[in-house]
């Protein structure tokens, strides 16, 4: 019992003391206290863990409309390292970026704010962000120019649509995420996409000019099935929940069922941050540890949940990130996905 006690009472807690020191080097600290200190200690660990194996596919699962909120540049950064390879996200995340791309701004404003008098002003609210209005329509209007171009009698997944639109993009020197993706051979998902600017502007297309642009989303859950599929090793980090994890995590379920279900090819890392609880039984707040009853996430994965708002915890991740990985020497080579 006493040597039993012992080994359960074997790594005492660290107390942080105040002094100059990295960002990183805090986050190491913080992975050995407790609570969500450690967690985010962990998930920066993990997350750079990840970035130095070969042979492993990184994917990220990104919710919400974190681009209003500073974060987007983060994305693009991650995606320009290659610390991702794969990216499933919501359609906003990868239209409002380019508000600001174009040479607009988002601006600080307060949650206790007159939302009749904003509706006048034409200034639209994300909790306490601003959006001109107008300048909102001049993103939606680059979809729509783009779109307009496309061959109405074709149907395109979402990475074939969102690839297109980053070639148009960076051609014109608008510097977004997706323009990111397109220079890196970097996939982009997004099986939510319409429900965002790219809805409205696909709408109005078909409203003023009669062309419909079809998207086939069964495609984009087949490809990502090849690419878990055709990939070693895999690792997940979610910021948030919803469709973009769980699209991610059906691609190992498909994999595994398209060779008869016996063979079980989890994620050998799984990273999240949210702020939603497991108890109310929505994936967003899903554990990764439920996750494994499903043959998603090993149960030997290195794993940590982060409970927090993405905008307090991803800078200080991206940045730890950045300094215990110098380059990111070994990505896989996704080439082929752009071929097919």
């Amino acid at each position: 019992m006493v040597s039993k006690k012992k080994e359960v009472l074997s790594k005492p807690v660290l107390t942080i003391q105040v002094g100059r020191k990295s960002i990183s080097a805090l986050l190491n600290e913080m992975a050995q206290t407790g609570f969500q200190g450690k967690k985010l200690g962990e998930v920066a660990n993990i997350w750079a863990e990840m970035a130095r194996q070969k042979d492993l596919t990184i994917f990220l699962g990104l919710t919400g409309s974190l681009s209003t909120t500073g974060q987007w540049k983060i994305i693009r950064w991650l995606i320009e390292k290659r610390y991702i390879d794969v990216l499933v996200s919501t359609g906003a995340n990868i239209s409002e970026d380019i508000l600001e791309a174009l040479g607009y701004h988002y601006y600080q404003g307060t949650w206790l704010a007159d939302d009749e008098q904003l509706l006048k002003l034409k200034i639209d609210r994300f909790y306490d962000v601003y959006a001109d209005e107008m300048q909102y329509r001049k993103l939606e209007n680059t979809i729509y120019r783009f779109a307009s171009t496309l061959d109405g009698k074709k149907t395109y997944s979402t990475r074939e649509f969102l690839h297109q639109f980053g070639e148009y993009l960076s051609k014109r020197g608008i510097d977004s995420i997706v323009a990111a993706a397109y220079e890196k051979k970097v996939p982009i998902y997004s099986p939510g996409l319409i429900d965002s600017g790219y809805g409205v502007a696909l709408s109005l297309l078909m409203r003023k000019k009669g062309k419909m642009i079809r998207l086939d989303q069964t495609k984009d859950m087949e490809e990502l099935a090849q690419i878990a599929e055709r990939t070693k090793r895999t690792g997940v980090v979610y910021l948030g929940g919803g469709v973009p994890k769980d699209t991610i995590q059906l691609s190992t379920i498909i994999k595994s069922l398209a060779k008869g279900g016996e063979e079980e090819t989890p994620h050998e890392y799984a990273i999240q941050i949210t702020a939603d609880s497991p108890q109310w039984g929505g994936l967003s707040g899903c554990t990764l540890e439920e996750a494994i009853s499903w043959g998603k996430i090993s149960s030997g994965a290195k794993k940590a949940t982060l409970y927090s708002d993405i905008t307090l915890a991803l800078p200080l991740v991206a940045h730890a990130v950045n300094e215990k990985v110098e380059k990111r020497s070994h990505p896989p080579d996704l080439g082929w996905v752009f071929r097919a």
